[in-house]
């Protein structure tokens, strides 16, 4: 057998995985995060998204001493028209003012996204309540608990880290991307690299 061929052989298989690996970086799975520095970018899918977001929850915060006001079960929507994400989370509101003590409600939050360097951060940026909704109130109670429980959401959620980066998902070789666009597409975010 002539050792040449052999060396062809296994260059052959060499360069296939080679094109193999590159070609699984160019198209990545959309289950999957990950960089492709064919296009400068990195992909993290709404599933990994939903998954981050939900490890932050519940969140809770006091309004006036009076209210105790509990976000929790979020469900992240991508909306890529806008720019835009919208998180839905029930909502607890409790309080010795309220008979009975505490009702439940939902929240549905859109928000734009904004990049923390030093945090190496996505994070959410000013959140707005679109919709809020309390079960078994109406009226000026309603009116008033719907507005406590929507400021009280804007601000749990305002600078939620929604995906964190690790210095090595940003390096490749000696060269070290910093981020600039963040876009939300239907399936998840990109975010290009410079």
């Amino acid at each position: 057998m002539d050792p040449t061929r052999c060396v062809n052989r296994n260059s052959r298989r060499g360069l296939l995985r080679w094109i193999g690996g590159a070609a699984a970086l160019q198209f990545p799975s959309v289950a999957l995060a990950g960089l492709n520095f064919f296009l400068s970018e990195y992909s993290a899918s709404h599933a990994e998204l939903q998954a981050q977001l939900t490890k932050r929850f519940p969140l809770r915060q006091r309004y006036a001493e009076l209210f105790a006001v509990t976000l929790r079960d979020p469900q992240l929507d991508l909306d890529p028209t806008n720019n835009r994400l919208r998180v839905t989370a029930l909502l607890d509101v409790a309080s010795p003012l309220l008979r009975p003590p505490s009702v439940e409600g939902l929240v549905s939050v859109s928000s734009a996204l904004r990049y923390d360097a030093p945090a190496r951060a996505v994070r959410l940026d000013q959140p707005r309540a679109d919709r809020i909704e309390i079960q078994g109130l109406t009226g000026r109670d309603a009116e008033r608990l719907q507005q406590i429980g929507a400021m009280v959401a804007q601000e749990l959620l305002q600078g939620q880290a929604l995906h964190t980066f690790d210095a090595k998902d940003l390096t490749v070789g000696n060269k070290v991307y910093e981020i600039g666009d963040i876009t939300v597409q239907r399936d998840g975010i990109t975010v290009q690299l410079k």
